[in-house]
Order: C-alpha cells, then sequence, then structure tokens
C-alpha cells in the first residue's frame, strides 16, 4: 500500500499465542488513512502465512483500556490489555479457526496516537461527509 500524508503505517512485532502456549513470531502492519477514518487494516505475517482484517480504531482504542473479563469487541476482533501490562492481546476468529496475538502495548498506543494527530477521535464523520454526500446523489439518480 502506497502511503500518502493523510496515511498512517507501522510494522510491530507481535506474538502468536498456539493453543498449547508456544508462541510464534508475526509481524503486524498496521495502515489508517484519513479517507477511511473508522478503519485500522492490519496485514499479520508470519513465515507460513498471510491474514488481513479490518479493524475499527475505536476498538483498538476501547481495548487499551478493558481487561480480559469484559474485553472490547463483542465479534470476531475483541482487544484487551494482559495481565502484564506491556501488552495488549487481540483475538481474531474466522472461518479458518481463531487466533491470539499479544502486542507491545506502547507500540499499539503510538499507532493510534499517530492515527488521533491525522483525524480526532469523534471526528470521523467529518472526514466522511463527501462520500456520503456522493453516495446519497447516486442513489436519488439511480
Amino acid at each position: 500500500m502506497a502511503q500518502h500524508s493523510d496515511d498512517v503505517v507501522e510494522s510491530v512485532a507481535m506474538q502468536l499465542i498456539s493453543s498449547d502456549a508456544s508462541v510464534l513470531p508475526v509481524t503486524a502492519e498496521l495502515s489508517y488513512r484519513a479517507s477511511d477514518p473508522y478503519t485500522v487494516r492490519a496485514v499479520f505475517s508470519s513465515p507460513q502465512s498471510t491474514s488481513v482484517w479490518l479493524i475499527g480504531r475505536d476498538l483498538l482504542v476501547q481495548g487499551m483500556l478493558a481487561d480480559a473479563d469484559d474485553p472490547a469487541g463483542n465479534g470476531d476482533v475483541q482487544v484487551w490489555r494482559d495481565e502484564d501490562p506491556l501488552f495488549v492481546l487481540i483475538s481474531l476468529t474466522g472461518i479458518e479457526g481463531s487466533a491470539l496475538l499479544a502486542a507491545p502495548a506502547d507500540a499499539v498506543e503510538h499507532f493510534i496516537t499517530r492515527t488521533e494527530d491525522l483525524v480526532a477521535i469523534g471526528a470521523e464523520s467529518d472526514r466522511m461527509e463527501g462520500e456520503l454526500t456522493a453516495l446519497i446523489a447516486a442513489l436519488l439518480t439511480a
């Protein structure tokens, strides 16, 4: 993905925690576009595979404050702080199975802060005004 001035792209070293508690290294490329202000695109890569997920930015923000007893998210993606405050956990559930990833909390916080520099939390809809106007116009002329 080509990076523009209205993009934030950050590579984060994470750990995939398997069901037997073994840990495999995974690289996550987190990307955020001001033109799509609600969404974080996460590309998880390991030597064996690559997986792309779309995660709500607000879900990441809420997950930084959540714990295992009450994680942020109630669908395919859940996020919460680990008992070790240095990590945030991300649970992904899909057709092919589920994954639990541990990410350094400071790296995720840094990424979120950089996205907030582009689009403040709560101001996402301001960025969508042009797209919504075009969609409404297209629907009315169809």
